[in-house]
Parts: C-alpha cells; sequence; structure tokens
C-alpha cells in the first residue's frame, strides 16, 4: 500500500528524513513512532503529497506519486482518512455537517452524503449526537467525530497523525480499538504515536525515526 525508496527530504539546511526505505503492505496497520522532530509528519506529509522528496521514490497504491501532476493530487488524497491530534473541527458546524464535508468537497448527492454520514457515525457510536455542535461532546468524542469523517469516503488507507494525543488511557484504548476495526474490514493503517506504552500493548508493527533514520522493521505484513 506505501513504499518509501531510499526516500530522502531536505528543507534548506536541514534534513528531516534520510534514505527511508519502508514497506507498509495492503491491510497492514503499523505504527510510526520517534522523538519529536525526527521526521514522522514529514513522512506522512509526502505521503498525502502535502511535500516531495528531495530524492528517492513515494508509492502509494500502486501509484508513485512523483508521477502525479497537481492536478492529479486532490484524487490521491480522497484515497487518504486523515484523523489529526486535535481533530480540526468546525465548531460551527453540527456533527453530521463536519463529518460531510469530504463527501460535499467529492460532490455526493445529499442522499447518497447522508447515508454515508450516518454509516460513519454508526461505527464510531455516535449516530444519536449528528445534530449537536462538537462544542457539547467530550474531548474523546470529539476525537471520534475526526475519526468518522476520515472514513466517511471509505478510503482505502487511514494515516492518524498522533490521535491520542490529548486523550486519556482508557479514551486512546477506545480509539485504537476503533482503529483496529477499521483495520480488521481491510483498510491499511498508520499511525504516527509517541505513546510507546500503548503501542507496546497492541500487536502491530513499528516503523522508528531516529533523526530521520528508519530503524526497526522495514516491511510491514498485513493479513
Amino acid at each position: 500500500m506505501i513504499s518509501f525508496e531510499q526516500v530522502s527530504k531536505k528543507y534548506h539546511e536541514k534534513t528531516a528524513l534520510v534514505n527511508a526505505n519502508f514497506h507498509l503492505q495492503r491491510g497492514a496497520m503499523a505504527f510510526l513512532t520517534g522523538h519529536s522532530g525526527a521526521g514522522k509528519s514529514t513522512l506522512l506529509k509526502l505521503i498525502m503529497l502535502m511535500e516531495r522528496p528531495t530524492s528517492g521514490k513515494v508509492i502509494v497504491d500502486r501509484q508513485d506519486l512523483s508521477q502525479l501532476s497537481r492536478a492529479q493530487v486532490p484524487a490521491h488524497r480522497r484515497k487518504i482518512g486523515l484523523v489529526f491530534q486535535n481533530h480540526q473541527l468546525l465548531m460551527d458546524y453540527s456533527v453530521f455537517d463536519n463529518v460531510a464535508l469530504p463527501l460535499k468537497i467529492s460532490g455526493y448527492n445529499e442522499r447518497d452524503s447522508g447515508r454515508r454520514v450516518r454509516a460513519a457515525l454508526d461505527k464510531v457510536g455516535l449516530l444519536d449526537k449528528e445534530r449537536l455542535s462538537p462544542q457539547t461532546l467530550s474531548t474523546g468524542e470529539q476525537q471520534r467525530v475526526g475519526i468518522a469523517r476520515a472514513i466517511v469516503n471509505k478510503p482505502k488507507l487511514i494515516l492518524a497523525d498522533e490521535p491520542t494525543g490529548n486523550l486519556d488511557p482508557d479514551l486512546s484504548a477506545e480509539i485504537m480499538r476503533l482503529f483496529q476495526q477499521f483495520n480488521q474490514v481491510g483498510v491499511s493503517i498508520l499511525i504516527a504515536s509517541h505513546d510507546l506504552e500503548l503501542i507496546q500493548r497492541l500487536p502491530h508493527p513499528v516503523i522508528a525515526l531516529n533523526q530521520g533514520r528508519i530503524s526497526g522493521s522495514a516491511s510491514l505484513m498485513g493479513h
């Protein structure tokens, strides 16, 4: 699903990634760990085409990303569900409208959109909260709205950047259970996290980044 082949990324004088090699197989779930500034966010941005590598090759869903033109980038991003630490919800929109946003951008009609939004909210256990403002929800519920928004397009791949960063251990475990459920139905998942205690309790491979270099498991299996 994702391959990095000798990928390096430099920003002026700073090198964020150095000759990174790894392969996440279709249907696999893995963690990306490392100290702050190790290169985790850069790696995720390269997959999203928010950045392009200085050298090397990034392949996502059998597509060499260097071959994609600027006009093809939105279609590439629609295959990917993104989950952020601070969930980036619009507080003046209802829960339903927040989750519907990616579908609106993709031009879905209202009936299809409504069906997909409710299915996504049902999966994260928030179907009864669709009309509420995200402001009235707990932090854990807000994060689940963010996850519903990430899966509403039925992406092949979910990228999560510190999705449990603001949550207590119980809520973190609950959010990880959700990701595992999506993984069990074939969605490939890559989660950047520095919560080593949580990661060690889960049976998924780990890509460890240290000052832009990958150590640890490089070929990550699916089911």
